[in-house]
């Protein structure tokens, strides 16, 4: 499953240079992660590096958009292919 930001996020800055598929952005009032290419970090790292360094514990699953470990490491697989 791809990751959300709750509307707890504090605009801190710290997540989005953290993201290695540049899933996240500045949205109009906070963070937002673009789930097409959230893969929580899968052919990166071993867990999800925006939800290591938030202050605030904001970044959850989003449940809206299930994904299996072998779905995210395609997207990433397909991300990369682009890069």
């Amino acid at each position: 499953m791809s990751l959300f930001i709750t509307d707890e996020c504090i605009n801190c800055d710290v997540c989005e240079p953290e993201c290695p598929n540049d899933a996240i952005s500045q949205g109009e009032e906070i963070y937002e992660i673009n789930p097409n290419l959230c893969t929580q970090c899968v052919g990166h790292y071993d867990e999800p590096q925006c939800q290591q360094v938030c202050p605030v514990d904001c970044i959850l699953i989003d449940e809206e958009n299930p994904e299996t470990p072998e779905q995210l490491m395609a997207k990433y697989e397909k991300i990369i292919q682009f890069k």
